[in-house]
């Protein structure tokens, strides 16, 4: 098959991407090189046979050529972290530029078209066990902008085979987003805000990279929407326990109540905010210790076939293992 990726050059698309060289299939990768991260991952994929197009979502000619002769695109391009650019950079993106990518994709014939989504769109709803039918409430402009980009990707689903996933917290060799917590516990400066005992429920990036293969696979997929989690149910407190054994650190002991880094967060949000800088702190970041979820992941075990396997446990060894081979830890 020839796959197109876009996003291919963040952590879960170049994931994604090494997988699909491996198994044999021809990859195009489309994104951008913003930082360090996302240049390596274009130069691996570079090495291992990729063709790679350097170009934004938002560039409709550039998108046009990516979807050329493609069987199966996975869109996973996205504004996501960015607190220093209007709102409008999130709708050019996660909008207009899946507008643009499914526009593209009816043209070229594309076979398959997997919508990569977020647990992002279910904003101040999450609350208890989540599954697809759990009413959305985005709280920000990136939770807004992918679930108009999941609604304006299943609209398309009669002249094109779509399926739509929210995908979990992910982790595992390639993230660099959990690598300051594996940094802070390492160097044993990390502690815990607030009780510790908000749920998580991540998924190990090999396990979404099999849950994405098989949305792009299974007939019964088309017109579907599935959450894509791991397995596992676990607290911040555990979470935190767990990354400390992986890197051979004591347990994280000591602990802060959450007041007063939530008003420092919202302050610094106002105040940066109008300079178009990035707050050191923001209220996103905070959610990691204050927002309690877990999800259903029936749907995708039902008509999918899906089966997350591993643990978080074992998959912060691999993770940690991975830091250290790359000097990251």
């Amino acid at each position: 098959m020839k796959v197109l990726v876009t996003g291919g050059t963040g952590f879960i698309g170049s994931r994604l991407a090494l997988r699909c060289l491996h198994d044999g299939d021809a990859v195009r990768v489309f994104g951008q090189a913003n930082n360090t991260a996302e240049e390596k991952n274009q130069k691996l994929l570079a090495s291992e046979g990729a063709e790679l197009i350097a170009a934004s979502v938002a560039d409709k000619s550039a998108v046009g050529k990516a979807t050329d002769d493609v069987d199966i695109v996975f869109h996973l391009a996205a504004a996501q972290h960015e607190a220093n650019v209007p709102d409008k950079h999130f709708w050019d993106v996660n909008v207009e530029g899946t507008r643009n990518i499914l526009e593209a994709s009816i043209v070229s014939g594309v076979k398959r078209f997997v919508h990569g989504s977020t647990i992002g769109v279910y904003g101040s709803a999450m609350d208890g066990e989540i599954d697809e039918s759990t009413p959305l409430r985005p709280d920000n402009i990136y939770g807004v902008t992918k679930r108009k980009g999941e609604e304006l990707a299943l609209s398309f689903v009669d002249k094109l085979p779509v399926s739509v996933v929210r995908i979990s917290e992910t982790y595992g060799p390639g993230d660099r987003r959990l690598l300051k917590l594996f940094r802070a516990i390492d160097k044993k400066v990390f502690f815990m805000i607030g009780s510790g005992e908000n749920k998580h429920q991540l998924i190990y990036v090999e396990d979404l990279v099999d849950g994405l293969r098989l949305s792009a696979s299974q007939e019964n997929a088309v017109g579907q929407m599935f959450v894509l989690a791991g397995h596992e149910i676990i607290t911040t407190n555990q979470m935190a326990d767990a990354i400390a054994s992986a890197v051979g650190a004591e347990r994280v002991r000591f602990r802060a109540p959450m007041w007063p880094f939530l008003m420092v967060a919202i302050m610094l949000e106002k105040v940066c905010r109008p300079f178009g800088v990035q707050p050191p702190l923001h209220r996103r970041r905070m959610d990691f210790f204050r927002k309690s979820f877990f999800f259903s992941v029936k749907r995708a075990e039902t008509l999918l076939g899906f089966q997350p396997m591993m643990s978080f446990h074992e998959g912060a060894k691999k993770t940690a293992k991975w830091y250290r081979e790359y000097g990251l830890l």
